[in-house]
């Protein structure tokens, strides 16, 4: 299988949301929500789907402030960063996420639906445009 997807990761203590590219690094596409219940079952899953889907790169979500400074989730995903690296020895990169969240819930509004009867898809859609906003900046490097 062809090793050159980036899985993207919305991390979160209840949930995480997961998407993934296609081979060409161009689309990111929203996976189902890792419900989580300890970090092995999380480490377990994203494993799983390293190997089924050949993921070469994972991107993360770091959640900072408006003014770019870390708060205690931003320590959070800092400390599963190292796990990540540790346990997949793949490289893994923080993007900024600030909005995400809310451009993902707006969307679920957008359809009429009410977000919080729709967190799971929230965290898959935080996923996503964490993701495509990293590969838009990929192909933007290419290009200069």
């Amino acid at each position: 299988m062809n090793s050159n997807r980036i899985l993207a990761i919305d991390y979160g203590t209840k949930r995480i949301g997961i998407s993934l590219s296609d081979p060409l690094r161009i689309l990111a596409q929203p996976l189902p929500t890792i419900k989580v219940t300890n970090i092995k079952q999380v480490l377990g899953e994203i494993g799983k789907l390293i190997s089924e889907k050949g993921v070469a790169e994972i991107v993360i979500g770091k959640p900072l402030h408006l003014k770019g400074t870390k708060g205690d989730t931003a320590e959070k995903v800092d400390a599963f960063i190292e796990k990540l690296k540790e346990k997949f020895r793949l490289p893994v990169h923080d993007w900024d996420e600030r909005w995400t969240s809310l451009a993902a819930e707006r969307t679920i509004r957008e359809l009429g639906k009410k977000p919080f009867k729709h967190k799971e898809k929230i965290d898959q859609i935080a996923a996503q445009l964490i993701l495509q906003s990293f590969l838009d900046h990929l192909s933007f490097k290419k290009q200069t």
